[in-house]
Formats: structure tokens, sequence, C-alpha cells
């Protein structure tokens, strides 16, 4: 029997439980540790739209503000969708070991064992990822004073925000606590959404391995029936027949698995396309005005974080929803490639019931509209490309 959780899923929980959103701890001290992680990430949102409220909002800095304001926004709806949705995660694990423990052929617990470890290598090396970039960020707005502490300047330094934001105080005498603020809401917001990310990737690797043992049985059932025929073996027809309803059970249960999980994050996802799309194309062009104007340095690392995590997040979305696409379709080649006019009638109807289904494209649909895939990770990238020529040509 498979232990789904504790073999596939522990660095998943680990991630989970430092933001407080592993929903199998709902103590009132992971509740508390939610609601101070999330009050420290919405007010720094806060604190960076109150500029708007003390300086003159000319386009060049609402441009500057919503560059970063927008991502911030982006990263508390995936940190509070997953709170909202823990019931959603727990029964998701429910389905998964459900599924799992009906799985005793040996060469099927080897497809789940690669598909289990290819989730975990998302979630390793995304972490590993993570835990060299952030100390980097963590640096930067102390570069200068260990630049001029190196080379022995002695002259007095200016402190300056790499975020700019209004907390209604004097930013120099508070700096260090304010830096401090700005610093932490940023690693919770991205620490969330490695977590959140890469447990989501890692269900969608099970469902892309539940639809690789969908294939497995067709090839199986119709290579046992072709040794049947040949003589070599004789188990019962009715033994083919049994192999080919787990195909399509286990193929359906694949897809119930994969809607279920997107509808319930649908919303969330959708604000998310659309902040995703918002923020790159602010930031390009951030981006663009520091190379041609000249940039402060802080300031200009932290725009290529922000867009680096925005399209690395895009693309690996959209190609987990393309696995998920070429693995459906993987099925219906095994099945247009079996020699469906050898077997019995019985099964040549369970064929042509699997068949029926390639009429309608089976992927990861957000609102009905947005399928996951890299050409629509080709159409977001191109649509903040035109929004970052359109603000150019405004220019």
């Amino acid at each position: 029997m498979i232990t789904v959780e504790d073999r596939y899923f522990r660095f998943n929980r680990t991630l989970l439980l430092i933001v407080g959103l592993w929903p199998y701890q709902k103590s009132k001290l992971a509740q508390f540790q939610f609601t101070c992680l999330f009050s420290i990430l919405t007010s720094s949102i806060i604190f960076q739209l109150a500029t708007f409220v003390t300086s003159k909002c000319t386009a060049n800095f609402v441009i500057k503000i919503l560059s970063v304001a927008i991502f911030h926004m982006g990263l508390a709806i995936k940190y509070n969708s997953f709170s909202l949705n823990a019931n959603t995660i727990k029964y998701s694990m429910e389905q998964l070991q459900c599924i799992y423990d009906n799985v005793k052929d040996d060469a099927e617990i080897a497809i789940i064992e690669r598909y289990g470890n290819n989730a975990r290598y998302y979630t390793i090396v995304l972490t590993i990822f993570v835990g060299v970039s952030m100390p980097a960020v963590m640096i930067v707005p102390f570069w200068r004073n260990i630049f001029h502490i190196i080379l022995s300047v002695n002259q007095s330094q200016s402190h300056r925000l790499h975020i700019t934001t209004e907390y209604f105080v004097d930013q120099e005498r508070y700096f260090y606590l304010l830096l401090l603020h700005t610093t932490v809401a940023f690693c919770i917001g991205v620490v969330a959404l490695l977590a959140t990310g890469t447990m989501l990737i890692a269900y969608l690797q099970h469902a892309c391995g539940m639809l690789r043992i969908a294939n497995y049985r067709i090839e199986n059932a119709m290579e046992i029936h072709t040794l049947h025929i040949q003589g070599i073996i004789l188990p019962s027809e009715n033994l083919v027949y049994k192999r080919m309803i787990g195909a399509i059970d286990i193929h359906r249960k694949a897809m119930m698995f994969s809607k279920y999980l997107i509808n319930k994050f649908e919303v969330s996802f959708m604000f998310l396309i659309a902040f995703g799309v918002i923020a790159l194309s602010l930031n390009i062009f951030r981006i663009f005005q520091a190379v041609t104007f000249g940039y402060n340095i802080e300031e200009f690392l932290m725009l290529i974080v922000v867009t680096t995590i925005c399209v690395l997040y895009m693309f690996l979305s959209n190609f987990i929803g393309q696995e998920i696409i070429d693995h459906n379709n993987r099925i219906f080649a095994a099945a247009y490639n079996v020699c469906w006019y050898r077997a019995s009638l019985q099964v040549q109807k369970l064929i042509l019931f699997l068949l029926q289904r390639r009429n309608k494209v089976f992927g990861l649909y957000i609102g009905g509209l947005f399928l996951a895939s890299l050409q629509s990770f080709a159409t977001l990238t191109n649509t903040s490309v035109s929004y970052f020529t359109v603000m150019c040509s405004m220019q």
C-alpha cells in the first residue's frame, strides 16, 4: 500500500507548514501563524498604495508603484486562496490515496513512483532556486554599505528602500525597521507562492501519472489479447475486457481529479492571470526605462527578480497544463494504434467509447476560456509585450 502523503509530499508539507497552510494542521497556533504572515503581506501592499496619498500621481510614478504592488497583490491572492481551499487540498489527497490503493500491478506502481519522483524534483529544484535567490534580494539594500566597508570609504550614506512605500514616519530614522518589514513581506509572499505552486504541480504530476497508467492498461490489454490469438498464453477474454474497463476508469478519475482541483481555484487563477500580465508588462517597461535613462541598482535588481518570477510562474503553470494535454492525447494515440479489429465486439465497443472522448479537447480550463498550454504561455507573454509597446508609444 502506498502512503501518498509521506512518500511523495514530504517537502510540500514542510513548505506549507512554514507559511501556515498545511490543511491537516489547523490548530490555533497555525491559524495565528497564518494571520500574522498574511497581515504582514497585506500591510506591505497598503503601505505601497499609500504613496498615492502623499505624492504627486504622474504616469511614471503610478507605473512605478503598481509594478511592484500588483505583484504583491498576486502573491496575497494565491496565499489566501490556498487557505480558503484547505478542504480541497485534503479531499484531493484522500482521492489520490483511494486511487492508488487500488493499484496492484508492479508496472503501474513503477509509473506512480516515477511521476511522484518528478513532483518531488520540481519541488526540490524550485526550493533551491528560491533559497539561493532570496539571500541575494535581502543583501541588495546593504550592497553600498558593504562596498564602502571593503574599500574603507569614510562617508555617510543615505538609506533608501528598494520598494517605494509610505509609512508616514521618518524613513531615514526607522530605515532598518521599515526594511525589515518590506523584506519579510516579500519573502513571505515568495515562499507562499513556492509552497502553493509546488503543491499544485505535484498534484497535476500525479494526474499525469494516472493518465500514463490508463495508456499502459490499454497497451497491456491488447498485448495480452494478441498473445492469446497467437496461442502463446490462454487468458480468458474477460481479462482483456477488465483491463480495458480499468483503463477507462482511471482515465475518468484523472480527468475528474484535475477538473475538481482547477475548478476550486478558478477564481484566484483568473485574477493571477490578469495581475501576472499587468505586472509583467509594467516591470518590462520599467526595466526598459532603467536601461535607457539610468537606474538605481537596488530597484533595478528588484525589477529583474519580479519579472523573472512572473515569467517562471507563467511558464511552469502552462507547461504542466501542456503535460496534461499531451498525456491525455497519448491515450487516444494508443487506442488508435492497437489492433482493435482483432478484439472481441465488447472490447471494440469500449475502444470506440474511449475514442469518442477525443472529440472534446481535455485540459486545464480556467473560466471556460483559458486553456493552460505552451501556446497560452506564448499568448500571455505576447500580450504583456503588446502592453509594453503601447506604454512606450504613449511615452
